[in-house]
């Protein structure tokens, strides 16, 4: 693909030993294709001639930048550079939207405009463009002082402007503030640390719930470091549209980690003890992780392969997914089932915990298994970490992954005795509501379960009562203050995932209908 663009400036530079400034007025018409240009120059020097040449862009320690927001201030292309070096001089062309950078040494431009090659830089959300320029060095005349202020405040060599003390932070600081935006997943300290890690080496990171967001701090060994990782991954997805990264620069410049444990970490102590209340994390679950799920982000922008999702949300709860398992579809195959017990509708309300389940089809010839389609792939992987050999009607179950891309309903006219069922606009969807609570609470079977959507003159006994007929003992109830709300402990997880098949969407009367997932929690 071709890219045209028309630039007429007058850009000053220095010519020859004597040091005069010449002003060149040069017209360049610019046809890219790969690492080649076409460039047609005039020089305003009485000549009209034009010439035409053909070369390769060569190295230059100025950097062009163009399709500048016109909004952009000198700060922000300043901080387009600080990562890589000294920026000795720059040149803003805000009526063409361009702007010039010199570096204070060749090495740190070509630096730059690899990794910008890599990784797309943007100003004001939007992408800006960076390659070297045909001039060697820039010099700048009187009337761009306040240009060369803010230069002279990032060299320390007076206070600096209101304008640029953001930029002068960001760069001596080696924290980042991570916030995760629309989290359908949970997301661990390690995974944080693998995706980070690949911009420098992370020293420190701490997790914790902000406002019901989750937050970490994370540390660097240098201020650069965290400016690449912070370019790069702000407002990227560490799974497939969702668990969005927001990034700021913190104001700390160095983070105090007490415990080594699933919400903080600091790699350079690892004597450090867990602390009494946070037990540390598997260690075959961080083994699982770096070699079976290696998070993605190899290539950016991107997102992380659903694989990843599942053993994140796998390791929160403190299992680990099966590896290697084929399909990249959304359908899952189930098998090992209760055939004497099992219905679509009981598959649905059980997987549904998970994600939206579309179809479900009992095997025909083999009663015994069942494919169910997921609304995505992601959703499957997690379905498929949280209940694969849990045990539902007295069997243990498989879940894997299925070849098939979909889950095909019976020809018209054909009775299949119900074994497949199509709830794709089904009113029992937990998670098609954007930005609904449900994506925070996604926990693996428990015999913990919580309780929503309760009526108000509904008593404890009511409710023990209730979950006794499912076949399994109550061991433990609390309501929650509003009592709209309760936690009940069955003996076993067996029994909550019974108690969850049978009375989630129960009808409480008056047209409330009792709501049912796992919890986290001991009673």
């Amino acid at each position: 693909m071709c890219s045209f663009y028309l630039l007429t400036d007058t850009v000053p530079i220095k010519s020859g030993a004597a040091d005069s400034r010449v002003g060149v007025r040069s017209f360049v018409f610019h046809i890219s294709l790969s690492a080649c240009a076409v460039v047609v120059d005039g020089a305003s020097t009485g000549s009209d001639s034009k010439k035409l040449r053909v070369e390769e862009a060569l190295p230059s320690r100025v950097i062009h930048i163009r399709r500048l927001p016109t909004e952009a201030m000198d700060a922000e292309v300043l901080a387009l550079g600080l990562p890589f070096g000294k920026v000795t001089n720059i040149l803003t062309l805000r009526g063409k939207n361009q702007a010039f950078l010199e570096m204070g040494t060749e090495e740190a431009a070509i630096t730059m405009v690899n990794y910008y090659n890599t990784v797309p830089p943007h100003v004001r959300n939007s992408p800006v463009y960076v390659q070297f320029s045909n001039h060697k060095e820039l010099k700048t005349d009187a009337a761009r002082q306040r240009t060369q202020a803010v230069l002279q405040a990032v060299s320390a060599v007076q206070p600096p402007s209101s304008e640029v003390q953001d930029v002068l932070a960001a760069a001596s600081s080696p924290v980042l503030r991570i916030i995760i935006d629309n989290m359908f997943y949970p997301v661990t300290l390690d995974v944080l640390q693998q995706i980070f890690s690949k911009f420098g080496t992370v020293m420190k990171i701490i997790t914790f719930t902000k406002n019901n967001q989750f937050q970490a701090l994370l540390q660097y060994s240098d201020p650069v470091q965290a400016q690449h990782a912070k370019l790069a991954l702000d407002g990227q997805n560490i799974y497939n549209s969702c668990c969005t990264l927001r990034i700021d620069f913190s104001k700390l410049v160095n983070l105090n980690v007490k415990y080594n444990n699933d919400k903080s970490r600091d790699y350079s102590r690892p004597e450090l003890p867990a602390g009494d209340s946070q037990p540390t994390l598997d260690p075959s679950v961080a083994a699982a992780l770096s070699k079976d799920y290696p998070p993605l982000l190899c290539k950016i922008p991107g997102a992380l392969n659903p694989l990843s999702a599942a053993a994140a949300a796998a390791a929160a709860a403190g299992r680990v997914a099966l590896p290697g398992q084929a399909g990249s579809g959304g359908v899952l195959l189930a098998s090992n089932l209760n055939e004497e017990m099992v219905t679509p509708q009981s598959l649905f309300t059980l997987f549904g915990v998970y994600g939206d389940v579309q179809r479900v089809k009992i095997l025909y010839n083999k009663k015994d298994s069942a494919l169910i389609q997921m609304c995505d792939p992601s959703q499957a992987q997690l379905a498929m970490s949280h209940l694969n050999g849990q045990k539902m009607y007295g069997k243990i179950i498989r879940v894997t992954l299925s070849k098939h891309q979909s889950v095909a309903l019976p020809r018209d006219g054909l009775d299949d005795q119900g074994l497949t069922k199509d709830f794709t606009n089904s009113s029992l969807h937990r998670f098609k509501k954007p930005g609904s609570k449900n994506f925070q609470n996604i926990f693996p079977p428990s015999a913990t379960l919580h309780l929503s959507n309760v009526l108000q003159d509904v008593t404890e006994e009511d409710l023990r009562l209730l979950f006794s007929n499912t076949g399994g003992t109550v061991k433990a109830f609390k309501f929650f203050q509003d009592r709209k709300m309760a936690l009940i402990q069955m003996s076993t997880v067996e029994e909550a995932i019974q108690a969850l098949i049978d009375l989630h969407n129960y009808n409480m009367g008056a047209n409330q209908h009792l709501r049912v997932s796992f919890s986290k929690s001991t009673i």
